[in-house]
């Protein structure tokens, strides 16, 4: 068994616990997110804008996760939460549900891509493959905490649970005990639907229109965590049902992203899908105006023009004298 804690910062009387989980979901956050990225600088969109959401759209899905977390535990009879709301904020126990972390993130998400006037589906498509990819790291965090686990098996690779991390049910069985990991089972789910994704998005690239990557996921992530909820006898199930409230929303989310395909490929059609885009609307990355340095034009200096001098006339003689100019005699002769 892995200590949940790496290390315990001590400051000023209190101590900081740093946590496996916590870095370990922030590694898939960050390994996602450059997927994202790299995605999008494929398509030629400026990537700048993505790092700009991002801010955002984790911090409100945080906040999403927390509160599904409480409203799931609510349902399913688990009034800690009323009787002392003080643990809402209580994040160091845990108790984060990756359906609110979808749901607020993406609100986030098209608030800011209409705020910037960017395209929506070429977001949404290409934060599909960075999505599972994220949360199949983070699932690694489920190992050390030992929870999100199945019901018993015999199977070769099934895990063992200490006493004090085994639901109520399980505390009676035998040490020896070993039960479903269903935490790698999504793993590797995801890590297959998104392989598939990118491995889709590269050599159709041409051919795929909008939303159809984005509907891709919808269906995988979809199918996969109805699938894996059958082994999960932690969540809440709905009375008389036996099927957990994540279930239904995972399996709604299948039947949207079937509909969005078949929207796109015409296998069907509505009013409000007439006027989606055949082409992702790109947002190049803007050119920096480099100003170019004034540049003090060199004073050339002109040569001065010369004034020219006129000869002084030579004077005549008096007439008194009584000699004559030459002229005089000239005109005469």
């Amino acid at each position: 068994m892995i200590n949940p804690v790496i290390f315990t910062i001590r400051l000023f009387g209190y101590e900081f616990p740093v946590y496996w989980y916590g870095l370990i979901v922030m590694t898939g956050v960050l390994v996602g997110s450059m997927i994202v990225e790299r995605s999008l600088k494929r398509r030629g969109e400026d990537s700048e804008k993505f790092w700009d959401a991002l801010i955002w759209v984790v911090l409100f899905g945080i906040l999403g996760a927390r509160l599904w977390y409480i409203v799931n535990a609510m349902l399913g009879g688990n009034r800690t939460f009323i009787e002392n709301p003080a643990q809402i904020i209580n994040l160091r126990q845990g108790g984060l549900h990756i359906f609110g972390g979808f749901l607020i993130g993406g609100i986030v998400l098209l608030w800011f891509i209409r705020k910037n006037k960017l395209d929506p589906w070429l977001y949404l498509d290409m934060a599909g493959p960075g999505l599972l990819i994220g949360q199949a790291i983070g699932r690694l965090g489920n190992f050390v905490n030992q929870e999100l686990y199945g019901p018993p098996t015999t199977l070769p690779w099934g895990i063992h649970i200490a006493a004090e991390n085994r639901l109520p049910q399980f505390q009676g069985f035998p040490e020896s005990t070993r039960f479903h990991p269903t935490f790698a089972y999504e793993m590797l789910w995801n890590f297959a639907a998104a392989g598939l994704l990118l491995w889709l998005s590269r050599r159709y690239e041409k051919e795929l229109k909008p939303g159809t990557l984005f509907a891709g996921w919808l269906i995988l992530a979809g199918i996969g965590r109805t699938w894996i909820e059958f082994f999960r006898p932690d969540q809440p199930k709905i009375p008389e049902l036996g099927i957990s409230y994540s279930a239904v929303f995972a399996s709604l989310m299948a039947v949207t992203g079937a509909v969005i395909l078949m929207a796109r490929y015409k296998g069907i059609s509505f009013s409000f899908t007439e006027n989606w885009e055949e082409e992702y609307k790109i947002t190049p990355p803007l050119v920096p105006v480099v100003s170019q340095p004034v540049v003090d034009e060199p004073v050339i200096a002109r040569p001065k023009r010369k004034t020219a001098t006129r000869k002084p006339k030579a004077k005549l003689p008096s007439r008194k004298t009584g000699k004559t100019s030459k002229r005089t005699k000239k005109s005469t002769s």
